[in-house]
């Protein structure tokens, strides 16, 4: 059937969303700044899971730990050379210094991976499985399953005392100095979480979709919609929006054609702003006179 098609992929791109989504919500609450080359991490993440397992052969494990590592290290890098120099000196310029590398980032891989898209192969996007009636790919009742416990993973951890920490540092980084609290550390951390919640979503929809230089370009874009839509500074208001987003998208792309996908989608975004400024699930901030 049609419409338990378009419920699942809209569910399973939704989690996608929304997955990648958290990655601005964490730097947000932790320093303030988000990450604008998150898409680009998406790309990465794909494109290193299919040269580590693809090309050379590793196995399946080893190539996932050695994917989540370079893109923590590459969350690490953009924190420290295209954030931190702009930040310390109360510039947005890391803004533009982000969009920038990102830009780098994918026109680099273009280079060396190549333009023409790869299939990543995965015996879980081989073989439909008949849910009421609709042939629907395993992998696509997982991503929402992997979506959802990353939330609530994010969920539990900022209510450990770590987590309080962390989100301590952007609420008076002077006091979290001075009880011990490494600001650096803290800021850079958050950076290369959001980078490796970028490149698990980078791999899972690898095999739905193809792996490519540009294809985290719009799912960067489509991300941080969710992220503002769900309220930035609300783990569970970004999966959910993800879920809302992903679902008028596929029901749109189905119902009525791909040319009217992004009109549709983006018009819902913004009237739903407009009616919520600070998102479906989020709050404005308390200013102190």
């Amino acid at each position: 059937m049609l419409i338990v098609s378009a419920i699942v992929s809209g569910l399973s791109l939704g989690s996608m969303y929304g997955l990648i989504a958290l990655g601005y919500h964490i730097t947000y609450s932790v320093s303030g700044t988000v990450n604008f080359a998150q898409g680009s991490a998406v790309m990465l993440g794909a494109v290193l899971g299919y040269t580590f397992w693809v090309t050379f052969g590793a196995p399946l494990p080893a190539a996932i730990l050695a994917t989540l590592a370079a893109c923590a290290l590459a969350g690490l890098l953009v924190e420290r050379a295209l954030v931190r120099p702009f930040a310390d000196r109360g510039s947005d310029g890391w803004l533009m210094a982000t969009v920038a590398g990102g830009i780098i980032l994918d026109n680099a891989v273009m280079f060396t991976f190549g333009k023409e898209p790869r299939r990543f192969p995965s015996s879980l996007a081989q073989n439909p499985v008949d849910v009421l009636g609709a042939g629907i790919y395993p992998l696509q009742l997982i991503i929402p399953v992997a979506g959802i416990a990353m939330a609530l993973a994010i969920h539990l951890l900022l209510r450990t005392g770590s987590g309080k920490a962390l989100l301590a540092v952007t609420q008076n980084p002077t006091a979290a100095r001075l009880v011990g609290i490494n600001v650096k550390w803290a800021i850079a951390l958050s950076f290369a979480v959001s980078s490796v919640l970028a490149g698990v979503a980078g791999m899972l929809i690898a095999p739905l979709l193809s792996v490519s230089s540009d294809m985290g370009t719009v799912f960067g874009i489509k991300a941080f919609a969710v992220a503002i839509l769900g309220g930035i500074g609300s783990a569970w208001g970004i999966m959910l929006a993800g879920f809302a987003y992903g679902l008028v998208e596929a029901l749109t792309t189905s119902y009525l054609g791909s040319s009217y996908t992004q009109i549709l989608v983006f018009l819902t975004v913004i009237v739903a702003l407009a009616l919520r400024p600070h998102g479906l699930f989020g709050r404005a901030a308390v200013k102190k006179v």
